[in-house]
């Protein structure tokens, strides 16, 4: 949204006097001269009070934190205040109500499949690679996307396809985060596993040590399962809500050249990937 554009305006007497807000030579944090400091230091005051324990903070508080003269405090505070942004109860600040009607507005346009794509083709890591979002269905997963970074080489399974949980990594990934008694009723009566390789896990008892292992790593390695050569890393993505999609995205590589290294940086890739499109409200990174 476009910054509004300059206009005059009356502040109350308990409120301190408005003084210039940028000056020459003003910096970020990253070191880097900064065309509006103004807008990072907001942004600062407002992630302060997004992560700090107490429900408010006192002036002097984000005065000593944000290392800024009193003044300059007191200014981007007062002008964070006109627009809801913050709210304030004698000298303490909390988050205002306007950050709620943001969030939401942000929300009901946010889509995780383009923003999926989005990042995929942006990511330094993922960009020459075949990513995938799946979603449960039962027992089964369905593939609703996939970013292939390189169409020579094509991996396992394409947009609309169906594969049983058990088979692959963003399967078992998601099924890792549901509870023992939902993960039972799910294989309720199920005595042998679709089988693809001579990798494939084959029982439910393999398949729950492997929910197991899934839970303390923080993800789920498919190696060989489906398709032979083939390895995969799966994670689940947070949705909001009890009833949303139960979500997860993969990342596929040959066999040949997942090597440690390889390993760990397709994990982070995907880590990112998952914090981008699963909690948008986060911020990047």
């Amino acid at each position: 949204m476009a910054p509004p554009g300059q206009r005059s305006t009356r502040f109350s007497a308990e409120k301190p006097p408005v003084e210039p807000l940028t000056h020459k030579g003003d910096e970020t944090a990253a070191g880097s001269k900064s065309k509006s400091p103004a807008i990072n230091r907001s942004y600062d005051i407002l992630d302060l009070l997004a992560n700090a324990r107490a429900p408010v903070l006192s002036r002097a508080d984000i005065t000593q934190q944000m290392g800024l003269p009193r003044s300059s405090t007191a200014n981007l505070l007062s002008a964070l205040e006109e627009c809801g942004l913050v709210e304030r109860m004698g000298n303490d600040y909390s988050l205002g109500r306007k950050i709620v009607t943001l969030a939401s507005a942000y929300l009901r346009k946010f889509d995780p499949v383009q923003e999926f794509y989005r990042f995929c083709s942006n990511s330094d890591i993922l960009k020459d690679e075949t990513v995938r979002i799946a979603i449960l269905d039962r027992n089964e997963i369905i593939y609703i996307a996939r970013y292939e970074g390189h169409p020579a080489i094509h991996l396992t399974s394409n947009i609309g396809d169906h594969m049983p949980v058990s088979l692959c990594a963003v399967g078992k990934a998601i099924v890792s985060r549901l509870d023992d008694e939902d993960v039972q009723k799910m294989f309720a009566g199920v005595k042998i596993l679709p089988v693809m390789t001579e990798h494939s896990i084959r029982t439910v008892t393999q398949l729950r040590k492997e929910l197991k292992e899934t839970r303390l790593r923080g993800y789920a390695i498919e190696d060989e399962e489906a398709t032979p050569g083939v390895m995969c890393l799966g994670i689940a993505v947070p949705t909001r809500g009890v009833n949303g999609p139960k979500m997860g995205v993969s990342v596929s590589s040959v066999k040949v050249t997942f090597d440690q290294q390889r390993h760990a940086r397709l994990l982070e890739g995907l880590q990112s990937l998952v914090r981008a499109i699963g909690s948008p409200l986060d911020g990047v990174g």
